[in-house]
């Protein structure tokens, strides 16, 4: 029985890869997690950069009781059954006219995982549309195998190797995802998907968190993921605890050391060893 998705959303998912738009809070709601990050960022110089971005959910408590929100975990049940990990979140931000922009790809490039039962829920904490960047999608190209990429390490690009799917993609069959703020959509770890720049004067602020059954590996080295709802009964990853406050002391240790692991696994065979928090690039990336 449904929890949450009617039937069509479902079955939309599994033919075109996506479901959009989801009402998971109020606008009020989405706006104090946004206030809770820009506070933060007004107090530490600017902008989350770098490693800082990712797993940012052992960081922010807003943030982590995000990732257990019973609705995204009710739609995420409707897709994957009940026993579920939060394997990763990133933050996808642009700053008002910024060139920054994400490159047609599917997520499952490089994440090392065991087989793509894998769902991003994109969390809009302002809106997302034509003028500010909003992601597109590719309808039905999760229904593919894995697609070759090549690296580019572009400045502008937002994606961790700057990757861009190695075949000709039709703009023209792109759908764009317009969310207001405390909407999400869900893709598929396969789907293509992109996003031109931000050339509107208001910042876009999207959170991914991505989500996992717990019968999913990490096959590229040693990795880590919140039980977000269930039991996990395969514990092939190390369990986050639960941050009680923003930015305690041994929960920003582990995100570093967390940080470092993963880049390792993102970055193989790169050179690149991890990020470079004071410019928010990439410490030794090699161009492929």
């Amino acid at each position: 029985m449904s929890k949450l998705l009617t039937s069509e959303q479902t079955e939309h998912y599994k033919t075109q890869g996506y479901i959009t738009p989801i009402r998971v809070m109020s606008a009020a709601q989405a706006n104090a997690i946004r206030q809770n990050l820009e506070e933060y960022e007004s107090q530490n110089g600017g902008p989350l950069k770098g490693a800082l971005r990712h797993k940012t959910h052992l960081l922010f408590k807003s943030l982590n009781d995000l990732v257990r929100h019973e609705k995204i975990l009710d739609a995420i049940e409707d897709l994957y059954g009940e026993n579920l990990l939060c394997w990763t979140t990133n933050f996808f931000i642009k700053e008002a006219n910024d060139a920054k922009f994400v490159s047609w790809h599917q997520d499952s490039t490089y994440w090392g995982l065991s087989r793509p039962d894998v769902v991003t829920a994109w969390v809009a904490l302002s809106e997302s549309n034509e003028s500010n960047g909003a992601m597109q999608v590719i309808p039905g190209t999760h229904l593919v195998d894995q697609i070759p990429h090549r690296d580019t390490f572009s400045e502008n690009n937002l994606l961790t190797r700057g990757q861009e799917v190695a075949v000709d993609v039709d703009p023209a069959q792109a759908v764009l995802v317009n969310l207001e703020p405390g909407e999400m959509s869900l893709h598929h770890v396969r789907l293509i998907h992109g996003s031109p720049p931000n050339t509107s004067s208001k910042r876009r602020i999207g959170f991914a968190i991505r989500y996992i059954p717990t019968s999913v590996r990490q096959v590229e080295g040693a990795d880590s993921a919140t039980l977000v709802r269930g039991v996990d009964t395969f514990n092939t990853f190390e369990h986050e605890p639960q941050p009680m406050r923003d930015f305690d002391p041994a929960f920003v240790a582990m995100h570093a050391a967390f940080a470092e692991r993963t880049a390792a696994i993102l970055y193989k065979g790169t050179g690149v060893a991890s990020y470079d928090e004071g410019t928010d690039k990439l410490r030794g990336a090699k161009v492929q």
